[in-house]
């Protein structure tokens, strides 16, 4: 009876091995490890990709910190909101995309840059008001922080 069993979970495996034919991937390693390919063809394929030169995040960032320094001029305010940095870069680069998806990276990669610049080279700051607990400023959404250049920054050409 236990051999009969035995034959029956066996036969319930799909495929061969692992649910994989066994000439396509032994020991389920397809192109590389685990499936992944080694150099990453098969996920670049799939979506365009992110990356961008550190000449590019400098020129970048360069810009927003000018634009929020000027911001900060001009008006009586510290500084901006994260959405409407964003939506001044969009506004900026409008001629540069030609279709949605372009439109998404470009929000995506703007997005990735801010919080860079926040959290990583400290060259932004972010304020956020906060209340006490319980009290009805804080018990609303989560407000949207306000963009400011830290004061010790210095831009370099």
């Amino acid at each position: 009876e236990e051999e009969e069993e035995e034959e029956a979970e066996e036969e319930d495996v799909p495929n061969g091995i692992n649910g994989h034919d066994a000439p396509d991937a032994v020991n389920g390693e397809v192109n590389g490890i685990g499936g992944h390919a080694e150099n990453g063809e098969a996920d670049a394929a799939g979506k365009p990709s992110l990356r961008l030169s550190f000449t590019e995040y400098r020129r970048l960032s360069n810009l927003i910190v000018l634009h929020l320094r000027k911001a900060e001029e001009d008006d009586d305010e510290s500084g901006l909101k994260k959405s409407a940095l964003i939506n001044w870069y969009l506004k900026e680069m409008e001629s540069e995309i030609d279709s949605e998806e372009e439109l998404i990276n470009k929000k995506k990669i703007i997005e990735k840059i801010i919080h860079r610049l926040v959290h990583y080279d400290h060259i932004l700051i972010e304020l956020r008001e906060s209340g006490l607990k319980g009290s009805s400023e804080a018990s609303e959404t989560e407000q949207e922080a306000i963009l400011v250049v830290n004061p010790n920054y210095t831009l370099e050409d």
